[in-house]
C-alpha cells in the first residue's frame, strides 16, 4: 500500500541540507519525547497511540450508533468547537460528494452547530430542522463551553418540544467526559448514549476517537479504514521506518531559523478545504506560545491564485509554503475538442482535467520558488478514509515533534481563555464581579 510523500527539495533554494540536518537530534529527541511521555504536556500523549489501542469493537459499537442515528434521523446536527468539530468537518467533506447537500440521500446530512454564536445561524438552523426528523451529537468535555452549550440548550429544547422528553433523549448523543462534568451529569439524568472524551487527549489531537469518528460514520463513510490508515503511519513514524514526518518537522523549523515565520497550507483539490481549516487549529494552538510559533495559514489554488497569489509571488519574503498534493482523483473528465476553438483551448482537448491542475501545480510551485518563495510539497496518493487517517496521523505526529523543537509545550492552549475571561466579565456571570468592575472601567 501506498504512503504519504514528503519532498523537500522545493526548499534548497532558500536553505541548504545542512541546515535541515542540523535539526536531526532535536527531532529524535521530540520524537523520542512523545513515545516515552517525559516532555512538556506528557498529560495529553494519549493521541500518540491510540490508532493501535483504539479497537474493533469500540468502532462497531460507534457504527452501530451512527445506524441508529441514520435510521431514526434525516438531520445530525454535531455541536462543538475546535478540535471537537474540524475534524470530522475535514474529513467528512473530503470524502463527500460536492453537490450532496443539494441531491436527495437516504444517508442524513450532518450539520454543525456550536463552532460559532451567530445568531441569524442558530436561528436558520433552528428553522431549516422544523418539521424534520432530527436528532444531536453533543461534544464537550465540560458541557459548560460557551458556544457548543448555547447551541445545545436551544436544540435541546426544540428536539423535546417536538418530540418530548423520552423520544428526544433516544436522539441525543453525548461525547463527553467518562466521569465529571455539567454533560456528563446531564447524560446520565436523562439517559443519553455516550461516548467518552479520554483525559489524556486533547480537542485539536481528537478526530480519531470518537469525537470525529460518530459524526464520520453517521455520514456514511469508514471510520475502519480511517482508523487502520492512521494505525499504519503510526507504527511506521514510531519505529523509524517511516521518516516522513520527521522530514515535514525538520524542514518547516530550519526555514522559520532562516527567518520564514508563515506557512502556508495549499491544496489544489477544493475537497481539501477543511483539512486546511483542522491543520490551521493543529499547528496554530499547539505551536503559538511563548513568543514562538509558525503561523499557519491556508490557500485554495487554483481559486486562490487570483487573490493570495499576487501577494505570495511577491510580498514580503517571510514566508513558505507546504503543498498538499493529491496524486489520482476519484474521477474522470476530460477536455472535449471544440470546431470554433474560439476560447483557444483546442491545444488541450483530450486531456484530463486533473493533468492540466497538475501542470498549474506545478508552474506556480516553480515561480513561487523562483520568487523566493520555499515550497515543501506532502503528496497523499488519494482521497479515502484510509489516506486521510494516514495524514491525520502524519500532521499530528510532526505537529508534537515541531513543537518539541520549538521548545512550546505543544499540548496546552492556555492563550484561549483571556477572550473567555473578558466575555464573561462583560456579561456579568456571576463569579466575575471583580473582573466585571474592572473591565467596564476600561471602557
Amino acid at each position: 500500500m501506498e504512503k504519504i510523500q514528503v519532498i523537500n527539495n522545493g526548499v534548497l533554494g532558500s536553505i541548504n541540507q545542512a541546515a535541515i540536518d542540523a535539526l536531526t537530534a532535536e527531532g529524535q529527541a521530540g520524537l523520542s519525547k512523545l513515545i516515552n511521555g517525559n516532555g512538556a504536556g506528557n498529560d495529553f500523549l494519549g493521541w500518540v497511540k491510540l490508532p493501535e489501542e483504539t479497537d474493533a469493537a469500540l468502532l462497531d459499537d460507534i457504527n452501530a450508533t451512527a445506524a441508529q442515528l441514520r435510521d431514526n434521523c434525516e438531520v445530525v446536527v454535531a455541536i462543538g468547537i475546535g478540535g471537537s468539530y474540524l475534524g470530522a468537518k475535514a474529513v467528512i467533506e473530503a470524502l463527500s460528494n460536492s453537490f450532496a447537500a443539494y441531491a436527495p440521500s437516504n444517508t442524513p446530512k450532518v450539520l454543525f452547530a456550536g463552532q460559532n454564536i451567530g445568531e441569524d445561524y442558530l436561528a436558520e438552523l433552528s428553522d431549516f430542522l422544523k418539521g424534520k426528523k432530527f436528532g444531536i451529537i453533543v461534544i464537550s468535555k465540560s458541557g459548560t463551553t460557551t458556544e457548543p452549550a448555547i447551541a445545545f440548550r436551544l436544540l435541546k429544547d426544540q428536539l423535546v418540544a417536538e418530540l418530548g422528553r423520552e423520544e428526544a433523549n433516544k436522539r441525543i448523543v453525548a461525547i463527553t467526559d467518562a466521569k465529571r462534568g455539567a454533560l456528563r451529569t446531564l447524560a446520565d439524568t436523562e439517559g443519553y448514549k455516550t461516548y467518552v472524551i479520554a483525559d489524556n487527549v486533547g480537542g485539536r489531537f481528537s478526530v480519531l476517537t470518537p469525537v470525529g469518528l460518530l459524526p464520520i460514520a453517521v455520514a456514511g463513510f469508514d471510520i475502519h479504514a480511517l482508523v487502520k490508515g492512521a494505525r499504519e503511519m503510526m507504527t511506521a513514524t514510531l519505529d523509524g521506518s517511516d521518516k516522513s514526518a520527521m522530514t515535514y518537522a525538520l524542514t518547516r523549523n530550519a526555514l522559520y531559523r532562516d527567518g520564514k515565520k508563515i506557512e502556508i497550507l495549499v491544496k489544489y483539490n477544493p475537497k481539501l478545504h477543511f483539512v486546511g481549516e483542522w491543520w490551521k487549529q493543529l499547528y496554530g494552538e499547539s505551536e503559538g506560545k511563548d513568543g514562538k510559533g509558525i503561523f499557519p495559514a491556508a490557500v485554495d489554488n487554483t481559486t486562490d491564485l487570483h487573490s493570495m497569489g499576487q501577494w505570495i509571488q511577491e510580498g514580503e519574503r517571510t514566508i513558505f509554503e507546504t503543498v498538499l498534493s493529491v496524486a489520482n482523483p476519484d474521477r474522470e473528465l476530460r477536455i472535449p475538442t471544440d470546431e470554433a476553438n474560439l476560447d483557444g483551448l483546442n491545444y488541450i482537448a483530450g486531456k484530463r482535467v486533473d493533468e492540466v491542475n497538475k501542470m498549474a501545480e506545478l508552474g506556480t510551485r516553480i515561480a513561487h520558488m523562483d520568487g523566493g518563495v520555499p515550497n515543501i510539497r506532502v503528496v497523499i496518493p488519494s482521497i479515502s478514509a484510509y489516506y486521510l487517517g494516514q495524514l491525520i496521523y502524519f500532521f499530528e505526529v510532526a505537529c508534537g515533534i515541531s513543537g518539541y523543537i520549538l521548545d512550546v509545550n505543544p499540548f496546552n492552549q492556555p492563550g484561549v481563555e483571556a477572550y473567555k475571561k473578558n466575555m464573561f466579565a462583560l456579561l456579568e456571570k456571576p463569579g466575575y464581579e471583580d473582573a466585571t468592575a474592572a473591565i467596564k472601567a476600561r471602557l
